[in-house]
């Protein structure tokens, strides 16, 4: 956000106690409102918005209150509010509206507001203003994020993808404004003392509250947190719902993918069997005598053999395939059978979760007598492959 900013000079509109607008974008020194405002120059940095700093924040001083919240940057004291423009940004409209809703809160009176003294009018018109520009800015970006997701259940294509990674990095950018300015808001709510310093009437009337003592303020802070708070849950789902389309998009990708590269493979194995055919025939049709010149048969039998050659192949090259394209998340290799499990005849030693078929790592030889051995342990025997030498016992 920024501002014309004339070296130590600043634009501001300057509202009076009764609300009345006595200065429009008024041009003053930054040492003159240092001296009359009774600030330190990190103070008005977070005010100038031809500085770089973006960061939300509610400040509580001595005599005023320091309010940066998105497009509004505002000194609150108890008898006047400075309001630094932002004319010629793309905020300047939501600022427009936000200065007739703060000239009409500031003129209705302390009676017609609950009995608010000044200073929280016009903080409770600052958050008003915040979040509305919150809430339409997330009715925006859910309504095109929505729509995004909507098509793209439908058909997946690049450019429904490239919208979808532009939006939501705009939702991401939005997330993280938010966020921080639900933090700025419970980072005062947790300073008691930052609570009470905020009745700048009464300070002015010479009455010091204890920092036990701040109901009215804290109810008016703790109803906008949760207003921010309901706008980053609500774009919270909306990114998890577009995280989630991702990864399904992802996976489809994927498995489309996987379908490809099976289909290349296959023609791969079936050129490769074709080329053993088409060796077998170059060898015979090479002008060399051999025996099959003269032979009735020979054109018959070099056929077959070419034939059953790239039959072969193909079946041997499409049978490691399938086995390479086999995916199971189950272990070959079963447990041992329960013994004096209930069994029948036609699967004794086959183990209760391995599947007809699959012939188990460990088989029960007999069970277990009754009183001879501790329950659950029998005399069983491990077949073991070829490269562990044979059958051994085990007990």
């Amino acid at each position: 956000m920024k501002t014309s900013v004339n070296g130590n000079l600043v634009r501001c509109t300057v509202f009076d106690v009764d609300g009345n607008v006595t200065v429009v974008s008024g041009e003053f020194r930054k040492s003159e409102l240092l001296s009359k405002h009774g600030l330190l120059p990190r103070d008005l940095r977070k005010l100038d918005t031809g500085s770089y700093s973006t960061m939300p924040s509610i400040l509580v001083r001595n005599n005023s209150i320091l309010v940066n919240l998105l497009h509004i940057r505002a000194l609150i004291k108890a008898d006047m509010v400075l309001v630094f423009d932002a004319y010629g940004s793309t905020d300047s409209q939501t600022q427009s509206v936000f200065m007739y809703d703060l000239e009409g809160k500031l003129r209705q009176g302390s009676k017609a507001m609950g009995g608010l003294p000044y200073e929280m009018r016009a903080l409770e018109a600052i958050l008003i203003s915040v979040v509305t520009a919150l809430d339409s800015e997330m009715k925006i970006h859910t309504t095109l994020v929505t729509g995004i997701l909507a098509d793209l259940e439908n058909n997946i294509d690049r450019e429904k993808l490239r919208h979808l990674l532009v939006q939501s990095k705009g939702l991401s950018a939005f997330l993280q404004k938010a966020t921080l300015v639900r933090d700025a808001i419970n980072e005062v709510l947790e300073q008691d003392d930052d609570l009470a310093g905020m009745y700048l009437t009464e300070k002015l009337q010479g009455v010091w509250r204890p920092p036990d003592q701040h109901s009215e303020v804290e109810m008016l802070l703790e109803s906008y947190y949760k207003h921010c708070d309901e706008i980053v849950q609500a774009a919270n789902i909306t990114m998890s719902n577009v995280r989630t389309t991702e990864e399904i998009v992802n996976i489809i990708l994927d498995a489309n993918r996987n379908s490809l590269m099976l289909l290349e493979l296959k023609f791969s194995i079936g050129a490769m069997g074709l080329g053993g055919g088409a060796l077998i025939a170059g060898l015979y049709g090479m002008n060399l005598r051999n025996s099959l010149e003269d032979a009735e048969l020979g054109f018959l039998a070099v056929s077959l053999s070419a034939a059953a050659v790239v039959c072969g192949i193909v079946f041997v090259g499409l049978k490691h395939l399938r086995k390479v394209q086999r995916v199971t998340m189950m272990w070959e290799r079963s447990t041992a059978r329960i013994p004096n499990a209930p069994t029948t005849s036609s699967t004794i030693g086959q183990p209760l979760n391995s599947p007809p078929g699959v012939k188990p790592m460990w088989t029960c030889l007999s069970p277990a007598p009754s009183g001879k051995q501790m329950p659950g342990i029998g005399r069983m025997k491990k077949r073991s492959s070829s490269k562990w030498g044979g059958w051994f016992r085990r007990r």
